[in-house]
């Protein structure tokens, strides 16, 4: 009798809607995280500004909504220190420059970071009311965003700051087409340059991050911030599976590198994160390139489909 090991891939398509809610379906993540400026860099968040960008598609030309899910201090949906004293303030920026300026990409929130023109802004703080529901920030008309080559598409930019206090804020986005509801812009979706996001409360979950590859990788080098070694980092494209990241530590960076194959140029790559525990985790992702720049993680994968790896063995008796 011989066992036959059988190596199979199943691919499964990420529709581009998924991208709309950040974190998206396919992404896993429980929320974004933001904390307050007092709050210390080991509970999750190196430095208390996360920038996103919303793309819209070229030909679309009707009003876009942005809607932010819980986007004050309250509840068991956030990280309460000890009384909810934290304010976060979100901002919608527009316009040229709000994308092209190179630090709005950067990994630290430094120098003109804000660029672009300023559409909304609006702080929140403690707020029963607001507590686990849908709060719309800006209507942004797409062609007022900053039209960007490579994506062929409009951009506009949100930057979430913690502004006093020391609590987590945990909050969700969506790009909608509807005032009223939560429909999603056909071939829209979200991406940033440094993730900061809070993992699913329980053990054994998979989350999925989507750095994308464009035809100038060589190599990436993935950067960890507080992962608490709670689990495992591993890498799955179109021709590796399961390939093995180092962890960060409670308060502490890690890094590896990636070497690029061709096949995996012009998509995303797929980071899978497991978690080993149950406990509450936030933490911190970026990823550069050989040129020390770093690279967008979109929401909804760009270029792919979403790769699922598995092992079958299949014994089979063969007569003599």
């Amino acid at each position: 009798m011989r066992a036959y090991l059988i190596l199979f891939m199943s691919v499964i398509m990420v529709p581009a809607s998924w991208g709309q809610m950040i974190p998206s379906r396919s992404e896993n993540l429980e929320n974004l995280v933001t904390f307050g400026k007092q709050a210390p860099s080991n509970w999750g968040d190196d430095d208390h500004v996360q920038i996103f960008f919303m793309l819209v598609p070229k030909d679309y030309d009707k009003p876009v909504y942005l809607n932010i899910y819980d986007p004050g201090i309250e509840g068991d949906n956030d990280q309460i220190v000890a009384s909810a004293n934290t304010k976060t303030r979100f901002s919608v920026y527009s316009g040229k420059g709000c994308y092209s300026n190179k630090a709005a990409r950067s990994i630290n929130p430094t120098g003109n970071y804000k660029s672009g023109n300023l559409i909304k802004s609006r702080t929140f703080g403690k707020n029963d009311a607001l507590d686990k529901k849908w709060v719309q920030l800006a209507m942004v008309n797409p062609k007022e965003g900053e039209y960007v080559k490579e994506f062929d598409g409009y951009v506009f930019k949100v930057v979430c700051e913690g502004l006093t206090g020391d609590d987590g804020n945990h909050y969700k986005y969506f790009l909608s087409s509807s005032k009223d509801n939560r429909i999603p812009v056909p071939g829209g979706n979200g991406f940033t340059y440094e993730y900061s996001f809070q993992l699913k409360n329980k053990a054994k979950s998979v989350c999925h991050i989507y750095p994308y590859v464009d035809d100038k990788v060589d190599y990436l080098v993935q950067h960890n911030f507080d992962f608490d070694n709670d689990g495992f980092i591993k890498i799955n494209s179109v021709v590796r599976n399961g390939h093995h990241q180092k962890l960060s530590a409670d308060g502490e960076w890690s890094q590896s590198r990636i070497s690029i194959k061709p096949q995996e140029r012009n998509k995303s790559i797929d980071i899978q994160i497991e978690k080993k525990t149950g406990e509450e985790n936030d933490m911190v992702f970026y990823v550069v390139n050989q040129y020390n720049e770093p690279v967008p993680f979109f929401a909804s994968p760009i270029g792919v489909t979403k790769y699922n790896f598995q092992i079958d063995v299949k014994t089979k008796t063969i007569s003599k």
